[in-house]
């Protein structure tokens, strides 16, 4: 029945504030990832429907100017 000093009890919150700063940092990362990815999908599928289609200016090619 003896309490730790009050000292081992803010390094724990602070190790806790750490560890759920780096949990965030980690699931933000893996959202944007995320998002990235089905973006890549939807221009993908927009191209290959364009090309089934028959159409042959699916993909815009910019050329510099004289």
């Amino acid at each position: 029945m003896s309490q730790p000093p009050p000292d081992d009890e803010h390094e724990s919150d602070a190790d806790r504030r750490r560890a759920n700063l780096i949990i965030l940092a980690v699931v933000a990362l893996l959202i944007v990832g995320g998002l990235w990815v089905v973006n890549a999908l939807i221009d993908a599928r927009k191209a290959e429907e364009c090309v089934e289609s028959g159409r042959h200016n699916c993909d815009q090619i910019q050329t510099p100017a004289r």
